[in-house]
């Protein structure tokens, strides 16, 4: 009767009913509960791909193809799964989530707003957009003049829906700052690549990195609107970063506090950069692009004294950073590399730096919490 019991006991905890009740009570039902978000996208996402191709035969990319109704129809899900995961995840206590992957974003010296949930469900959904659009012409070169029928389009198109608001919804339940940097940095690979692939000018890279945003066309929408996300991401960044790091005394809080306001300068001022083109703002543009290397540089150089809880190995990389930039800037100067030489080689060591500081603030975080956890116990033990 017990193991009968029991039985029943799981079985009604993996019901549909419940998982769609208490959505994030644990791992198992979060899992389940992006199966039923995908599952949903898959029927949707097949029945109007079936309306839409009935009677066709459908190229594999290109206008009006598999690969165009499965890039945004898995942006449109993607970005729809990820705010419907950060509901279930700020509404439904899920303590065995939270064993399994640690506090997630819950920081009491940070929070997700309306406008960071905006710009990280944008994100995802830019991720999935230019994902599928890739995979798609990939494929159309190795299927050469291969066409899709209407049925098996709109079972393929259910699928691509289903597989993005499974993998958006899941990254959005389980965000950690450490997953939070691997998306910012494949957001800004993707969104800045894509821009360099649809450029219309084949010689914009003589020019320099920001006349990928110069034009009217789809390539400079992607790039100012990357940077744009971009910076917003950085923000979010920025606090997540500096609010894992332990702080003891006031200096040390006004260290933090400085640190962050550092970054989340550079995040604005990137979204600036998107924001006020370069052939139309020269002035801003260049100001903007200037303060964000020079925030960083003082971050990097101050960080020592502002932060005494980072490792000097990670002190000595930005340094290293640094005298880089520096040096390609020489190269620069004396004609040696030309411009987007230059911003591409600063942009790539500005973000890799700021993603492993915060991977780096967050292990710092950790380290100290398990130091005062195993103090408090060996004190509860003598006592």
């Amino acid at each position: 009767m017990s193991g009968a019991a029991s039985t029943k006991e799981r079985t009604e905890h993996r019901s549909i009913r419940r998982v769609l009740k208490y959505p994030g009570a644990d791992v198992a039902t979060v899992e389940s509960a992006a199966l039923l978000v995908g599952s949903a996208f898959f029927v949707l996402g097949g029945l109007v791909a079936l309306i839409l191709f009935w009677g066709q035969d459908l190229p594999i990319s290109g206008q009006g193809s598999l690969g165009e109704y499965a890039a945004i129809g898995g942006a449109v899900a993607a970005l729809l799964a990820f705010i419907a995961g950060r509901y279930v995840a700020d509404r439904t206590p899920n303590p065995a989530l939270q064993r399994e992957i640690g506090k997630g974003l819950s920081n009491p010296d940070a929070r997700l707003h309306w406008f960071d949930v905006a710009s990280l469900s944008i994100a995802h959904g830019v991720i999935a957009l230019l994902g599928w659009t890739a995979l798609a012409t990939v494929l159309e070169l190795c299927f050469r003049d291969a066409v899709v029928f209407s049925v098996p389009a709109a079972a393929l198109g259910g699928v691509t829906l289903a597989l993005s608001a499974y993998v958006s919804f899941l990254s959005s339940v389980r965000m950690t700052p450490m997953l939070l940097s691997l998306v910012l940095a494949v957001f800004l690979v993707v969104g800045v690549l894509a821009s360099m692939l649809s450029a219309s000018d084949d010689h914009w890279w003589k020019e320099n990195l920001s006349a990928l945003g110069m034009t009217d066309d789809v390539s400079a929408l992607a790039f100012n609107v990357t940077l744009i996300i971009a910076g917003a991401i950085v923000t979010i960044v920025a606090r997540y970063a500096t609010g894992s790091l332990p702080t003891t005394d006031p200096a040390e809080r006004k260290g933090r506090d400085t640190v962050r306001l550092l970054l989340i300068l550079v995040g604005i001022f990137l979204a600036c950069v998107g924001i006020f083109k370069v052939d139309e703002f020269f002035w801003v543009h260049n100001s903007v692009a200037t303060g964000m290397a020079i925030c960083f540089a003082i971050i990097v150089i101050r960080l020592p004294w502002l932060v005494h809880s980072v490792p000097r190995v990670f002190v000595l990389l930005g340094y290293a950073y640094l005298l880089v930039i520096a040096v390609v800037a020489v190269f620069f100067a004396i004609g040696y590399y030309n411009l987007t030489a230059v911003e591409l080689v600063a942009a790539c060591l500005i973000f890799s730096w700021i993603i492993v500081f915060l991977r780096t603030a967050g292990a710092s975080g950790a380290a100290e919490a398990d130091a005062a956890e195993q103090a408090d116990q060996a004190a509860a033990a003598a006592e």
